[in-house]
């Protein structure tokens, strides 16, 4: 039964975003390695001939910029590791490039920030930027803009990873590829002979999440957490997953034809329209409320709005129209919205009625808290 689930969403993955590690592009003293850029080029030139559109989410540029400049190692400064970035981001296009154009085709650059994506509208510009671009055919190679993303917490994704998430929810890609040194999820340490890869998780709870072991340290800031982060963010919104090794020379033409690789992690439920996955998927969240337990029911399994009188406690400094995620007292998320009030106004009328709204503020200018067309349940893959 994996074998043909695995062949249906193949035939039915008409594009394909895949991330590439940084282990998987650079040797052991960090530079870029050419001959694995080339059997990747090879590899994402079969695809398309196939029919399938391709958008590549690479990392390297560091590791490019420390190779091209003749570091010893990567900076740990942030005003150096932009610098080396931005040489390497020009040396890793200029890669992809050589290579693609001996199969007749081009890349294209995109850097992103974040807060590229947290405005809707520079949301939409970038969709439909990326959209364009495979229409003409070319080979969109995105990459996080470290040059000018500044504040980690605020401006910049952490890692691709997050990132190639965003990007396949962005676009709705039904399939994404996260290519690691490592060549899927173990049931234990990938380095130990009695660990197990897993074929298939069709849902990412603790029992998978217990499984992650990161290794650390080198060029890359990712690991399998961030990678179980991005397939759950994806598979929330409705698109399978498939981490494997990048290692491998034809690892792409064998997902494409359905072959046993890595592992396969299920899209959750129906695909989440494109707004919710934008408010759920996307924006950081500024804030959050939690919910007692009548509310949490209401708005999780009976698709209802959120009001006052459910809302417990306000956490966070946020505005009108900000994102903030929905809590239960235990701490666990369950749903993420654009709130109709201030967290002021909100700790102010928590608890209350309805009708109660107008006594307290002097207005009532909504009667959700959250609208439900405004909210995606991301605990359960609903919205």
């Amino acid at each position: 039964m994996p074998d043909l689930l695995r062949q249906e969403i193949a035939t039915t993955a008409t594009t394909l975003v895949v991330k590439i590690g940084t282990r998987v592009l650079t040797d052991a003293a960090g530079r870029l390695d050419s001959q694995r850029i080339e059997q990747l080029a090879m590899q994402v030139h079969a695809v398309m001939e196939s029919g399938r559109r391709v958008v590549l989410v690479s990392s390297g540029a560091v590791g490019a910029g420390v190779g091209r400049l003749g570091l010893p190692g990567r900076p740990t400064d942030l005003a150096h590791l932009q610098a080396v970035a931005a040489v390497g981001q020009s040396v890793l296009v200029e890669a992809y490039e050589r290579t693609l154009f001996r199969y007749g085709r081009h890349a294209a650059q995109i850097l992103l920030t974040a807060d590229d994506l947290e405005h809707r509208t520079r949301y939409l510009n970038a969709r439909n930027t990326i959209l364009t671009l495979l229409e003409l055919g070319t080979v969109p190679v995105i990459n996080e803009n470290d040059t000018i993303a500044v504040d980690e917490l605020q401006t910049a994704f952490g890692d691709n990873d997050r990132l190639a998430a965003i990007v396949t929810n962005l676009i709705r890609a039904p399939l994404l590829v996260l290519l690691s040194d490592v060549d899927g999820l173990y049931d234990g340490d990938p380095r130990s002979p009695q660990s197990r890869l897993i074929p298939t998780v069709a849902r990412l709870d603790d029992s998978i999440l217990r499984f992650v072991r990161d290794g650390g340290g080198g060029l890359g800031k990712g690991g399998m957490a961030s990678k179980l982060e991005a397939a759950r963010l994806a598979t929330t919104g409705g698109e399978n997953v498939i981490i494997a090794g990048g290692a491998c020379p034809d690892v792409l033409t064998r997902i494409v034809a359905g072959e046993p690789a890595g592992t396969l992690f299920l899209a959750q439920g129906q695909t989440v329209a494109a707004r919710k996955r934008w408010i759920g998927l996307t924006v950081q969240p500024r804030g959050a409320l939690v919910l007692d337990a009548g509310a949490r029911h209401a708005v999780e399994n009976q698709g209802r709005s959120l009001l006052a009188i459910g809302v417990v406690s306000v956490e966070g400094r946020f505005r009108k129209g900000d994102v903030v995620r929905l809590r239960h007292p235990d701490g666990c998320e369950f749903a993420r919205g654009l709130t109709n009030y201030t967290a002021d106004d909100l700790d102010r009328i928590k608890g209350l009625r309805t009708p109660q709204i107008a006594a307290v503020l002097g207005q009532r200018p909504y009667d959700e808290v959250i609208h439900r067309d405004n909210m995606v349940v991301t605990g359960q893959g609903r919205g």
